[in-house]
């Protein structure tokens, strides 16, 4: 029997490397402060668009203190780059939407919502708790719906290690980017995580038995 597929169903998946910097653990109490993100498509290891922007604080949040000590004495240099040219956080929120609806590539269902959009993060519980919240508090429409891939994870199925000792310095050295710290700029880092999930990938798909 042959399957039936949508044409939305058939595109190809668009993997968006989403990276955030905050002020606090939680969304609301505190605020997110920057935010970059970049779009692969497999196979390739180079990103097909890039966004970025510095979000002004919430109203009535509070930048929480243990938070702000670890900008201040271990990432000073970050902190000045995610305070500059500060967009309020329902514009800079809207453009996020906004580009991940334009990118090249992009399917949309017959009621018109994305569907091969595809969170990824490292954590995706921290990363996509804040964009999701974000979103859907200055009245968007998640492109993502609940679609956020955990590069921890991954890695946890792809080498067989347990979840906790599924992190970067006991992943192949062949999956980390070459040449790209981590910098806890957004955007930086969106990319570095990106290729590491496409290199992720590559050796998943590789190693997948023949159907």
């Amino acid at each position: 029997m042959v399957p039936r597929y949508s044409p939305w169903q058939m595109a190809e998946e668009i993997y968006i490397s989403t990276d955030i910097e905050s002020d606090g653990p939680i969304p609301g109490p505190n605020s997110m402060l920057s935010l970059g993100a970049a779009a692969f498509v497999a196979p390739s290891r180079t990103h097909i668009a890039s966004f970025s922007a510095n979000f002004e604080l919430l109203e009535g949040a509070t930048p929480d203190p243990d938070t702000m000590r670890w900008w201040q004495s271990e990432q000073p240099e970050a902190w000045k780059a995610c305070r500059q040219d500060q967009e309020k956080p329902e514009i800079a929120i809207g453009r996020f939407v906004t580009w991940v609806e334009g990118l090249p590539g992009i399917a949309r269902k017959p009621s018109g919502a994305v569907s091969n959009a595809v969170f990824v993060a490292y954590p995706a519980g921290f990363d996509f708790t804040f964009v999701y919240w974000y979103i859907r508090r200055f009245g968007k429409i998640s492109p993502f719906e609940y679609n956020a891939l955990d590069i921890k994870t991954f890695a946890m199925a792809v080498l067989g290690t347990p979840f906790r000792e599924s992190v970067m310095r006991n992943m192949p050295g062949s999956w980390l980017p070459k040449g790209r710290p981590s910098t806890h700029v957004a955007l930086d880092d969106a990319i570095e995580q990106g290729v590491l999930f496409m290199n992720m990938l590559a050796d998943a798909r590789a190693a997948r038995p023949p159907r």
